[in-house]
């Protein structure tokens, strides 16, 4: 038995040394090289492209099937001499034995140089839509259509299923590898350069090592990117399932849309795909963007039909205003520090059409937002919002005047100081004041038209307090709609000091002059309040309740001002005129009647009154005031003028009914006897609006009228106190008329 194993083992290590020999004289005695043509053609026989082979190739046999191609290129059948793919060498052997089980077993594969280049035409046809496929056969007009067999033929036995192959690799790598596109419809180029691609040995069901990095770049918009790319991957074919752990990348962008600055990103977490699920999943998400940090999970399902994202994020409070500069971005105009602590938390859900923010908490300043924001439909920018605030500055994060206004605002109000200053109102001794003749308005741009025209808009907004151009709005509360180009501002109301507020209106951009209208309902609001928060000083006091309907057109402040017409009605409760004693005003009229002097200072500066009312027609921003009634203790006022809101000005007739000087001490020079009852005294307002009653004088020649009627009046008495009944009726009115005017 001792003989005959070792005459087996002498048997067994000749066949192995002659199997040894026969690899050794195949690989040395065979040069594959010679054979370049027939391999040429069963890559076109078979795999259906072009295989050029301008360097060696190198080969072995055993225990390795091995193959180094060097200086190789392939291109498409349709396109034999444009190559979509070619590199500088291939190396890769595979274990002669596994493969007899169908079990591919490789050492390392080494791809040096290769360079794919992927380009769609004109009509959107890719090349490698060609790969693999034989070109269709050239038809001639005499050629002979094509007939069916006249019985159907023999169907084919059923094929068993193809078995798994099993892959082992110990390594990959990949080095200086090139991917470009180019889309010649668009022109638009997109590269990947200097593909550095290496793993550890891959094997079904087990972690995989991998590391890759590449320069990524396009043209339209210029923008190039280095990224790095490491983790572990692991596959399992059997269940179809995916999965990358400690994922992390992390790169440099820089490129126009930077402006010149560059942004540093990293990500980190790990990724999940079970394709027989349909299900994906990005789980322990760390995002950073420059000095954005943010966490979250992210999951996709129906994967084979239209995918459902769902999740979660946390972005951590960060400067908005500095990370939009970071990355070369510019934020409108506005206050110093605002956007500089905003945080988000919120879940997620979309699909390749949408995205929806749900359970938001936003964090803006010193504001804090609650609800949800959606884009229903990205195409059509269909953006939904429903927020809940506590507080929110509007103010805060709108952009200064432009020089322009400022330089008109300026002019302005140094006009309304130079008239005020020298009114002295109280007094009444000065001059009518001038009419205004600065604009008051902005000619900047007000509407953004273009993005305007396209938005699609429904809001539901509620504030615990909204602070809009320096009115403090509490419980605020905000509806509006907006859809191809009409904008429609369904409700917008609050409580603003005492009272509240209520206003609707629509705003047309759908042509080239932006249409507005606007309904208002002002209920017993301080007027003052009003008037003192646009840094005004207020030159009257009192609840004003205002019902207005206008009209305007234009996309500047100027514009629609210049072009308002409406309507509105009006009424001030218990208020005070400010620094304008009218009933001063009219004693010293009346002491000139009286043909005395007044013997004391004016007791006051201001005049009370009880209530002040009127209706406005406007009409191209001049506003008609025909019916200007106020009640004042001891006096009746009614005053008839313009308002010509372009410049804020106005000019008013006023007549004031007097019951006489009501105080305790009265100056005798302004008492009223029984011939001043009913009298009606003429006094002129005109001057800029913000001066109000300091802007009234005594009318001189209304003055005059009133004169001459009481000393008509007068005279009449006198005949009758000296004719009697001397004459006849007839006569003693006759001789009266004569000195009527």
């Amino acid at each position: 038995m001792k003989a005959f194993g070792k005459i087996l083992g002498l048997v067994l290590l000749g066949l192995l040394l002659i199997i040894v020999a026969l690899g050794f004289a195949l690989t040395h005695l065979f040069d594959p090289n010679d054979y370049k043509e027939e391999i040429r053609q069963i890559a076109r026989d078979k795999a259906h492209i072009e295989l050029t082979l301008n360097g060696d190739i190198g080969w072995s046999l055993f225990p390795w099937l091995g193959l180094e191609l060097h200086d190789a290129s392939v291109a498409t059948l349709a396109n034999p001499t444009q190559p979509f793919a070619d590199l500088q060498m291939l190396g890769l052997s595979v274990r002669v034995i596994p493969l007899l089980r169908k079990e591919v077993q490789m050492s390392d594969v080494r791809v040096e140089g290769l360079n794919l280049r992927l380009n769609r035409d004109k009509n959107g046809h890719g090349n490698w839509e060609d790969i693999g496929k034989v070109p269709a056969p050239a038809t001639t007009a005499n050629a002979p259509a094509a007939t069916e067999p006249s019985t159907p033929a023999a169907s084919a036995p059923a094929e068993k299923p193809v078995q798994p192959t099993r892959l082992d690799i110990d390594s990959l790598t990949v080095n200086n590898a090139r991917v470009e596109y180019t889309d010649e419809k668009t022109g638009k180029l997109f590269t990947a350069e200097s593909i550095q691609l290496s793993t550890g040995p891959v094997h079904d069901s087990t972690n995989i090592p991998v590391t890759l990095t590449a320069f990524l770049s396009s043209n339209q918009p210029a923008l190039r990117v280095r990224t790095e790319v490491t983790g572990e991957l692991r596959y399992e074919r059997a269940l179809q399932r995916y999965k990358f752990e400690d994922l992390k990348l992390s790169g440099e962008a820089t490129g126009d849309p930077l402006q010149g600055k560059s942004v540093n990103f990293a990500a980190q977490g790990q990724l999940f795909l079970d394709k027989a699920a349909n299900v994906a999943e990005w789980t322990g998400i760390k995002l950073s963007l420059n000095q954005l940090r943010a966490l979250g999970e992210l999951k996709v399902n129906d994967l084979d039909k239209t995918p459902q994202l769902n999740g979660g994020l946390s972005i951590a409070q960060f400067d908005l205003a500095n990370f939009v500069d970071s990355i070369g971005q510019k934020l409108p105009a506005m206050a110093e520090g605002s956007l500089s602590k905003v945080e988000l938390a919120s879940r997620i859900a979309g699909t390749p059409s949408s995205i929806e923010l749900n359970n938001i908490n936003l964090k803006v300043d010193d504001s804090t937002f609650s609800g949800r924001i959606a884009v229903e439909d990205f195409a059509k920018q269909s953006l939904r919002a429903q927020l809940k605030a506590d507080t929110f500055d509007v103010d805060r994060y709108l952009p200064p005047k432009s020089a322009e206004a400022d330089s008109s605002k300026a002019a302005r109000e140094a006009e309304v100081s130079n008239t005020e200053a020298s009114a002295m109102a109280g007094a009444g001794t000065t001059p009518l004041p001038s009419a205004p003749t600065q604009g008051a308005w902005s000619n900047d741009r007000l509407f953004p038209v273009e993005r305007l025209g396209k938005l699609d808009l429904d809001a539901d907004l509620t504030f615990g307090q909204l602070t809009l151009d320096k009115l403090p709005i509490q419980n605020a509360a905000l509806k509006a709609t907006g859809l191809g180009g009409l904008l429609t501002l369904e409700n917008l109301r609050g409580d603003l000091y005492s009272g509240n507020f209520e206003a609707k209106g629509t705003l047309d951009v759908r042509q080239a002059t932006p249409q507005l209208s606007l309904q208002t309902r002002i209920n017993r609001v301080p007027a003052e309040k009003i008037i003192e928060s646009q840094g005004k000083n207020p030159p009257v006091k009192g609840l004003v309740t205002l019902d207005s309907a206008v009209t305007a057109s234009g996309n500047s402040q100027k514009a629609l001002i210049d072009s308002l017409n409406g309507n509105a009605g009006f009424v001030i409760n218990d208020g005070v005129l400010l620094n304008a004693n009218l009933e001063q005003q009219l004693c010293k009229g009346i002491a000139t009647l009286n043909r005395k002097a007044l013997s004391g200072e004016p007791r006051g500066k201001d005049t009370p009154f009880q209530q002040l009312n009127g209706n406005l027609t406007f009409h191209n921003g001049v506003a008609s005031n025909p019916d200007l009634k106020v009640r004042i203790p001891g006096m009746t006022v009614n005053g008839n003028g313009d308002i010509d809101l372009r410049v804020l000005g106005m000019d008013y007739r006023v007549g004031i009914i007097v019951e006489g000087d009501k105080s305790d001490m009265p100056d005798p020079a302004c008492q009223v006897n029984e011939r001043y009852v009913d009298i009606e005294w003429p006094l002129r307002c005109r001057g800029p609006l913000e001066l109000g009653a300091k802007a009234c004088r005594l009318d001189n020649e209304g003055m005059g009228k009133v004169a001459a009627k009481l000393a008509g009046e007068r005279l009449e008495d006198k005949i009758d106190e000296k004719l009697g009944d001397k004459v006849s009726p007839e006569v003693k009115n006759a001789l009266k008329g004569l000195f009527k005017r």
